[in-house]
């Protein structure tokens, strides 16, 4: 099953070993926040941070990351063609590699507003050998729409927790989402306002099946499913 497979794949390793690496950097680099953490009037707020408490802070779980591995590899598999993958907040980059690395034919377009940030996932890809991977520098809010492509077959919500925003991510993506497509939304109970997109998301026309793995909650559109809200916990 892919959510409970326990199988050890061999991608694994060199990505732990990097989210290892990271959590000992004493690298301090500027952190632009356009989400939560920005100023009241709604402009970014930048501050310089050590990359072991953006490791520690702002990594996806392995866990949930290697769910999204198996997630994309059974896509891979059933769909026998390269898929088209977007993640938005990209952060050091390790959830981008577990993606990246099911194979090397699909492409990760993956966003992130820090350039500094940014440079050490470059980093941690180059690393590991991942070369399917298009990052896209800035505010989401401006990127997504010019550089979001005409299909996508996986989305990664991981930007910013607002309701409004998380919001906008999704109007902006379905349109582009295969039938056969999954939308990931992280942190579905981060906070009332996450809690409140995620009953939104699941109340939408478009949406088949979700299922809610209470840390992230996967999202269906294909018109051949049962009309169905489906809870399990990972």
């Amino acid at each position: 099953m892919i959510v409970y497979d326990d199988n050890a794949y061999y991608a694994y390793l060199s990505i732990e070993q990097q989210r290892a690496a990271l959590l000992r950097s004493h690298t301090t680099v500027q952190q632009t926040d356009y989400g939560t953490g920005a100023l009241q009037d709604g402009s970014p707020f930048a501050k310089l941070r050590r990359v072991a408490d953006i490791a520690r802070t702002h990594l996806e779980s392995p866990k949930v990351a290697q769910m999204l591995f198996r997630l994309i590899n059974y896509l891979t598999a059933t769909q026998q063609r390269a898929l088209h993958i977007v993640e938005l907040g990209t952060s050091l980059g390790v959830t981008t590699a577990y993606m990246a690395a099911p194979s090397r034919r699909n492409t990760v377009q993956t966003y992130e507003g820090a350039e500094e940030v940014l440079d050490i996932a470059e980093q941690v890809w180059r690393t590991i050998g991942l070369t399917n991977i298009e990052p896209v520098l800035g505010n989401i809010d401006d990127t997504l729409p010019q550089h979001c492509p005409e299909s996508v077959d996986m989305a990664y919500i991981d930007a910013n927790h607002t309701f409004e925003a998380t919001m906008r991510y999704f109007r902006q993506l379905l349109p582009a989402m295969d039938e056969q497509g999954i939308m990931v939304v992280d942190d579905i109970y981060h906070s009332p306002d996450m809690e409140r997109a995620w009953r939104a998301i699941q109340g939408n026309p478009a949406v088949t099946s979700t299922v809610d793995c209470y840390h992230v909650g996967l999202v269906f559109f294909n018109q051949h499913y049962i009309r169905k809200h489906y809870k399990i916990r990972i």
